[in-house]
């Protein structure tokens, strides 16, 4: 038998990368070991000699030259270690007591069957090195930004290649809101988490992760990438809103100019990769009023009032300043008190307050529904609706401009 079956099996192994080359020839060595132990019931003579870049392999058999009576009749005698004279001058005449007889064993003496389990078994050794080598790689690599091309898309998961073909995953659930792919698309995400099941590794990806847009702000601003501004914290809601909190020890320096860059132009380049999330860059500072005060901007602040006890801020301002501390949806305050780690309270703060009516007390002419919508953006009277234009208020709700026409025309009629 030639040697075609081992030939094919190194130029499978040729194309594991993760594995080194004396890890590779060490694990050929013992696998072919146990060929010849369990043919031979030791290996202890043997020699084995692999070039896996041609396919070569070769076995070399060595024995003691010894008198034909001890190979007959000695209880000391083992064919594995020994060989008559009388057999050794059939390979060699000049060989004499004593010396030692090489002789290479063929591939065929072990049978086809034994070669073609050898080759399995030697399959499945690599492979496991090499699920093993992938763990490794990956594990030490999470936090870091990769980019993989989509090959297959699922219901809950995306399924991505690595440059070297290795598999990765992107769960929906990592998935900004608004994302879509197709197979062949590049894919920029952070390694969220490697896990081993049933012994093959599952490289995690996220697209949500705060470490994501970390690594994205390394990525364009220069000056977070070499130390010099620090982020302090970030908290998002992917696809709507995040807050990232800088800081710098270097006085030249503006962090919050810097990660903005100029015109906007580095900070242009994070939005467009989270999807046009809006992205509020804050001064971190250890004032915890004035850090408060920078997390609900937009909106400008009359008076806070902390309970360090219960770890909650009161924090009151003008009625028309009331829905860009809360924001559309309310991401805006969610996300100060993850910042800040207050809960955030937010109350008005307004001379004429008693003039005004809550939202509440038109329950029989608006629907609730169209009531919570209001509130759920900061506009809880009625002064705090009709004292902002049309436009502003489509923008600030999810609710149709005819809806909300309707809803001033019968909040002003109070008034008149």
């Amino acid at each position: 038998m030639d040697h075609k079956i081992l030939i094919e099996s190194f130029a499978e192994f040729k194309e594991f990368k993760n594995i080194d080359r004396a890890t590779m020839m060490n694990i050929l060595k013992d696998v072919f070991a146990g060929m010849i132990r369990k043919k031979h019931n030791s290996d202890e003579n043997f020699d084995i000699i692999v070039n896996p870049d041609k396919g070569d392999l070769e076995i070399w058999w060595n024995r003691e030259v010894v008198d034909d009576e001890f190979a007959e009749d000695s209880f000391d005698y083992d064919e594995n270690k020994h060989i008559s004279l009388t057999e050794a001058h059939k390979i060699e005449p000049d060989f004499e007591l004593g010396e030692t007889v090489t002789v290479e064993v063929p591939l065929d003496a072990f049978g086809r069957r034994a070669v073609l389990n050898g080759r399995q078994n030697l399959k499945n050794r690599i492979m496991e090195l090499e699920k093993e080598a992938i763990y490794q790689k990956y594990k030490d690599r999470v936090g870091d930004i990769i980019i993989g091309e989509v090959y297959q898309v699922w219901k809950k998961e995306i399924l991505l290649k690595d440059d070297e073909g290795n598999e990765l995953i992107l769960p929906k659930t990592e998935q900004i809101p608004s994302d879509f792919y197709k197979k062949g698309d590049n894919v920029r995400s952070v390694i969220l988490r490697v896990e081993m099941q049933g012994g093959t590794p599952k490289i995690i990806l996220s697209r949500t992760a705060p470490a994501f847009l970390e690594r994205l702000f390394e990525l364009e601003v220069p000056e977070v990438f070499d130390g010099l501004i620090t982020i302090k914290k970030i908290v998002r809601e992917p696809g709507e809103r995040a807050k990232v909190a800088v800081e710098s020890y270097d006085d030249r320096i503006d962090p919050v100019g810097a990660c903005v860059g100029m015109k906007g132009s580095r900070i242009h380049g994070i939005v467009r990769e989270l999807r046009n999330e809006n992205i509020d860059v804050i001064n971190f500072t250890s004032n915890v009023n004035l850090l408060i005060t920078r997390a609900l901007s937009p909106a400008r602040i009359s008076e806070i009032k902390i309970d360090e006890e219960t770890k909650r801020a009161s924090v009151f301002m003008k009625p028309d300043q009331v829905s860009l501390a809360i924001g559309k949806g309310g991401h805006n305050i969610r996300l100060a008190g993850k910042l800040t780690g207050y809960e955030i309270d937010v109350y008005r703060d307004s001379e004429d307050e008693s003039e005004d009516v809550d939202l509440d007390e038109f329950s029989d002419e608006i629907d609730a529904w169209i009531i919570d919508e209001f509130k759920k953006v900061g506009f809880d009277t009625a002064k705090s609706v009709i004292t902002l234009p049309i436009d502003e208020l489509v923008q600030r709700t999810d609710l149709e401009e005819e809806t909300i026409r309707e809803v001033v025309r019968i909040l002003k009629s109070e008034f008149e």
